[in-house]
């Protein structure tokens, strides 16, 4: 608790740490109040004997005070007229939220959006509901700021002044509540005020499955698609509205595009807020446009040319903005996304940037070495198989392979595995050859040891 200037008066108030602070506006005492300080075990002490909460001391008694400071500065204040002594207990953000002091994040923001539910004006039409929302709402504005937190730990909310959060710096409590509830379905039926629902809203996103074959997608192609979206309606304009009609106020809900059913059971009274079936929500009643029934938008069919850059694969995915579904009154339209998936080819193989491929050589070829013709992405190529190439050795032709996505003068390598083949059956004459060859490897071994 921490004496505070009220006005005129001397605003005593617990801070967290038990830390006790006396000021007072009088010009004739207020150096001296605030350099006062008591220490946490006359707080303590304090807070013991009750002496501002018991049935005998009440909190504008001198005897209460003079437990705790300077009889005589008490006594220089409480002589000028109109000057009093006011008790005041800070707000506990923690306990208006029921979560302890160290609550993580996601459980200040779980007991926040249960407890912003209960006591919404719109829902809770009880006396002080309004109140106990705004509470809510800057207890948990306080507490899901990773700066703001930690100065409320420390100092209480006198801390808190000093970094624009002091009382009446709060910000709007529904501009809080929309922040966490919108795009996730309301709470419940409940949306948000009758402007939010009756603005404009973008449409939705359109996906296009685009099937290439290999070639296309390593060296690029231009494709013409033809799309079925929702597309604004002719007749109305995209209103919905039967042209040369106007909407009037809808009689269920009243405007408000919510209905609320009220149930008694034992346990108490249960409210239930939904959607206005009747106006959808709007909070208007208006006469359908006959071509679109009220939606705003007709379904066609749209060609577009699209052009594929090299370098795409199976799962790329090629955004076309502005191409989807027309926005609900007026809004913007969504984006088109074409994803891609390419046919493999039987002999080139990818992998990323890369083409792999298998060459198959004699075993006369790969020891005396040869000149073979292998498949690339460019057509056949000349490709050396220098003497004495071991079984599964890899050769690379620099520059032969994919272009990089969104660099096509950059390119991967192809990559050539050589498959060494030993024949199983042999002639006599080249039985007898090779037999020569090894008796020829038997001497030389000899020799050389």
């Amino acid at each position: 608790m921490a004496c505070v200037p009220f006005g005129g008066a001397l605003s005593v108030h617990w801070s967290q740490h038990r830390q006790c602070l006396l000021e007072c506006s009088l010009p004739h005492v207020s150096a001296l109040a605030q350099s006062h300080r008591l220490t946490n075990r006359q707080c303590s002490s304090w807070s013991r004997g009750n002496s501002l909460a018991s049935s005998n001391a009440g909190p504008f008694a001198k005897e209460s005070v003079n437990s705790l400071f300077d009889p005589s500065l008490y006594h220089r204040c409480s002589q000028q007229r109109g000057h009093r002594l006011v008790v005041r207990a800070e707000s506990d953000y923690y306990s208006i939220l029921g979560v302890s002091r160290n609550a993580s994040k996601s459980e200040i923001k779980s007991a926040y959006r249960k407890l912003a539910r209960q006591y919404h004006p719109d829902v809770n039409k009880e006396a002080g509901a309004e109140k106990k929302f705004k509470e809510i709402s800057n207890a948990y504005e306080v507490l899901s700021d990773d700066e703001k937190r930690p100065i409320y730990d420390k100092y209480g909310e006198a801390g808190l002044k000093g970094v624009g959060a002091g009382t009446g710096d709060f910000s709007n409590p529904f501009d809080i509540f929309e922040s966490l509830f919108e795009g996730m379905g309301g709470m419940g039926g409940m949306s948000g005020s009758r402007g939010s629902r009756n603005r404009p809203m973008q449409g939705d996103d359109e996906r296009y499955n685009l099937v290439l074959n290999f070639k296309e997608a390593v060296f690029g192609t231009d494709k013409e698609i033809e799309v079925t979206r929702l597309e604004n309606c002719g007749t109305c304009d995209g209103s919905g509205v039967k042209p040369g009609t106007v909407p009037t106020s809808c009689s269920t809900c009243g405007g408000q595009g919510q209905v609320i059913t009220a149930a008694r059971t034992p346990l108490g009274d249960f409210r239930q807020v939904s959607t206005c079936q009747v106006c959808g929500g709007t909070g208007e009643s208006s006469t359908p446009c006959s071509s679109c029934r009220g939606d705003g938008r007709v379904r066609r069919t749209k060609r577009i040319s699209l052009k594929v850059p090299a370098g795409v694969d199976s799962g790329s995915r090629l955004r076309v903005r502005s191409e989807g579904n027309a926005g609900r009154r007026g809004g913007p339209p969504g984006d088109l996304y074409v994803f891609i998936e390419v046919l493999s080819d039987p002999v080139l193989k990818r992998d990323g940037s890369n083409i792999l491929i298998t060459c198959k050589v004699s075993y006369i070829d790969a020891i005396l070495g040869t000149n073979v013709k292998v498949p690339t992405v460019d057509g056949m190529v000349d490709l050396k198989i220098p003497p004495g190439t071991q079984p599964n050795t890899t050769l690379v032709m620099a520059k032969k392979g994919v272009p990089l996505l969104g660099k096509p003068n950059s390119r991967g390598d192809e990559l050539v595995r050589v498959q060494v083949e030993i024949p199983k059956r042999l002639s006599n004459e080249e039985r007898k050859l090779i037999e020569e060859i090894a008796s020829l490897n038997k001497v030389k071994a000899t020799s050389s040891r």
